[in-house]
Parts: structure tokens; C-alpha cells; sequence
């Protein structure tokens, strides 16, 4: 298929400078916003996706931490905060 070797490269590249981006000692994942509402976590998160908002969205992780009845889970959105002498801006 055209174009297919392309693709997995680049999809190969991003990974790679993924990792080495929040690889273990570079950083740390700093708590945002942490609900047991489902409907509250994503209307947080699609307030994040609009445009104008001055977030980068590849150091985002969304965690759903989910547990047995009858506790509720819990949703977690944490930022990635490089260390101070690794920070770019």
C-alpha cells in the first residue's frame, strides 16, 4: 500500500521522542483536575480541547481509576512537568 512504510516511520519517530520526552527522572505528572464524575471529567476536558486554550494536549494523561462496588471511580487528568533544568519554553 503507498505510503504505508511512511507512516509506521513516523508513527515509530513520535513514539520514540514520546518516551524519551516523559521518560522516568525527566519530570513528573502534576495533578490538574481529579473527580468521580464521569460527566464533570469530560466537560473539563472538552473545555481544554477549544480552541485559544494555551495547553499542550501531548503532555496529557487521563487516567480512570476503576474500582469495585461500592466505591465509584475515580478520573484523573494530570499535566507533565518537566524538571527545572530540562524545561523548554
Amino acid at each position: 500500500m503507498p505510503g504505508q512504510q511512511k507512516r509506521k516511520r513516523q508513527e515509530q519517530q513520535r513514539r520514540q521522542r514520546a518516551a524519551a520526552r516523559f521518560a522516568p527522572g525527566t519530570g513528573e505528572w502534576e495533578v490538574l483536575f481529579e473527580t468521580q464524575d464521569e460527566r464533570e471529567w469530560r466537560t473539563y476536558i472538552r473545555r481544554l480541547r477549544e480552541p485559544g486554550q494555551q495547553i499542550d494536549l501531548e503532555s496529557l494523561r487521563l487516567d480512570a481509576l476503576c474500582r469495585r462496588p461500592p466505591q465509584p471511580s475515580t478520573f484523573r487528568l494530570s499535566r507533565f512537568v518537566p524538571n527545572a533544568g530540562e524545561r523548554a519554553e
